[in-house]
């Protein structure tokens, strides 16, 4: 079974959003790659899962445009081979045999939507237009962290150390009995800490490690 390459997954951050066609009927598939060009999307089509899980998914605004029966691995095969990887891409899911056991199991996989065949080309860009602002603001939230990530790598142990203390609701007094410090050196890291954490005050540098998990 193939599976998605680590260099998959490395974050590239690009601006344009894509949309991943999987479906073995080539109708469909070059139909649905002509519907989402002629409005300035891009469009990337695939015949199986396989075919997508060899590719590069760059880390940009995008989803998925699965049918549900494919060679192979099967849509929701494919979403559960994506989610072990790591790779969170928002998914409609599209069949020409659609019941609702099969759209409950489709929402329930984590899927944005469930389009059954023949279906509405306003319809399906609706769910597209959606599916991409999510993945918008998924991908602004973790390039946000990261970022964060970044600065707190920049601290010395000791920073972190205080910081990760004073995080708990522990004054300079109680944080400098625990590590053994005097209170004025407390005082000091956490300066440092909340100076290059480009925090503007404690309850934001509480924040900061809150969303760093800390």
């Amino acid at each position: 079974m193939a599976k998605v390459a680590p260099k998959s997954l490395q974050p590239t951050w690009e601006a344009e959003p894509a949309i991943y066609v999987i479906d073995d009927d080539a109708g469909v598939r070059d139909s649905l790659g002509l519907l989402f060009r002629s409005v300035g999307l891009r469009a990337e089509l695939f015949r199986s899962a396989n075919e997508l899980l060899q590719s590069k998914l760059p880390q940009i605004p995008s989803c998925l445009v699965l049918d549900v029966r494919l060679p192979g691995l099967s849509g929701f095969e494919l979403h559960a081979e994506l989610t072990k990887a790591n790779v969170h891409i928002p998914i409609i899911f599209i069949t020409a045999h659609g019941d609702i056991p099969m759209s409950v199991r489709a929402m329930k996989a984590g899927a944005v939507d469930f389009i059954t065949k023949p279906f509405r080309d306003q319809d399906m860009l609706d769910a597209v237009t959606a599916a991409i602002a999510c993945d918008r603001a998924r991908l602004e939230t973790e390039r946000a962290r990261l970022d964060l990530q970044g600065l707190f790598d920049s601290l010395t142990s000791r920073e972190q150390e205080v910081m990760a203390l004073v995080a708990t609701g522990l004054m300079n007094k109680q944080v400098a009995a625990q590590i053994g410090l005097s209170e004025i050196t407390v005082k000091i890291h956490r300066g440092h800490a909340m100076k290059k954490m480009h925090a503007r005050s404690l309850a934001d540098l509480v924040r900061m490690a809150e969303a760093l998990g800390i």
